[in-house]
């Protein structure tokens, strides 16, 4: 009887602690949802919470979300990509720089290249000097034109702006390309100390306009042989990257008096004479050239004159230097390409 009732004992406790284990997990269970039910409700009034306080202190979206900064991430990967093509792009052109001629689907050229782009450059009050070249050798509407079309001649004055923007003195040279439509006008101050920046300027905005053979800067009281012109150039195409103008090499002027003085005087050498450069009347550069200070134009510094501001862009450069006595423009000579007046 003993051993019977031990038994009925045992099994009641153990029907007891199943029913203990069962209330506690469903208790456990109930606790869970309850306890993720607050947390998500939590959630919820935060981010209500969040967006109220945004949309009354008027912050909207204050925030960089995450896709956002992916973006951004993105964005600024491809920008050091493209950084780096453009430097591919630069030294390839530093290889070459010639352009070919355009052509159509057919292969055949669709316009004449021009062989020479020249800029005159020029300044306020000097109209009766442009006249002079325009009745001389230059021309002026449809001779100007002709020239253009037969020969691939481009002639175009060239002048910067006014200290005091849309003063008389820009009026009076809008009014005159209105009537000649031949000026180059530089975004730029018109001085006589910033010539230099003015003829580096001319090349590169000529050789962004214009896809020639060869690039000119002539001064305003020069006059020129076009005809000698085109065929001393033609001779030269042959040459990718060339230099060609009456080669000197003119005094460096250290006195701050000085009409010419050079306030870099210190860097060339002996500190007497300038490198090997053109004289500034007159010199050509070949487009490959043109292309190379188009696109090193903000990196390209330039001295007191414009004439050694450009030799010095070429130095380090595999450039051929031509020194034609054709250019040197001090008296008109037979075969001579320019005079000066």
């Amino acid at each position: 009887m003993q051993s019977k009732g031990s038994n009925s004992m045992v099994s009641n406790m153990i029907f007891r602690t199943r029913i203990s284990s069962l209330l506690i997990s469903m208790f456990a269970t109930f606790a869970s949802f309850y306890v993720a039910g607050r947390l998500w409700q939590d959630a919820e009034n935060r981010v209500y919470l969040i967006k109220e306080l945004d949309r009354i202190t008027g912050l909207g979206q204050s925030a960089i979300s995450v896709d956002d900064t992916l973006k951004i991430i993105a964005c600024r990967e491809q920008q050091k990509k493209l950084s780096a093509l453009e430097m591919d792009l630069a030294a390839a052109r530093q290889e070459g720089f010639t352009s070919k001629r355009s052509s159509d689907t057919d292969g055949a050229v669709s316009k004449r290249r021009p062989l020479v782009v020249i800029g005159v450059l020029t300044g306020f009050g000097r109209k009766n000097n442009r006249d002079a070249i325009r009745k001389a050798w230059m021309g002026s509407g449809a001779t100007l034109k002709k020239m253009e079309n037969e020969k691939g001649i481009v002639s175009r004055f060239v002048i910067g702006r006014s200290a005091n923007r849309g003063d008389s003195l820009d009026r009076s040279i809008d009014d005159e390309n209105r009537q000649t439509n031949d000026f180059i006008i530089l975004d730029q101050l018109e001085t006589p100390g910033e010539l230099p920046k003015k003829a580096k300027r001319f090349f590169a905005f000529a050789a962004d306009r214009w896809d020639a053979e060869f690039y000119a800067k002539v001064n305003d009281d020069i006059y020129m042989n076009i005809d000698a012109l085109g065929a001393t150039l033609t001779s030269h195409l042959d040459k990718p990257r060339v230099y060609i103008g009456c080669m000197k090499s003119g005094e460096v002027f250290s006195e701050p008096s000085h009409k010419w003085y050079e306030p870099d005087w210190w860097k060339f050498g002996d500190k007497k004479s300038y490198f090997r450069h053109a004289s500034g009347e007159m010199y050509v550069i070949s487009g490959a050239l043109a292309k190379f200070v188009s696109i090193n134009r903000s990196l390209l510094r330039t001295y007191a004159h414009d004439d050694v501001s450009a030799g010095s862009w070429f130095l380090g450069l595999d450039v051929k230097h031509v020194d034609e006595g054709k250019f040197c423009c001090t008296s008109w000579s037979t075969g001579a390409i320019c005079s000066g007046v």
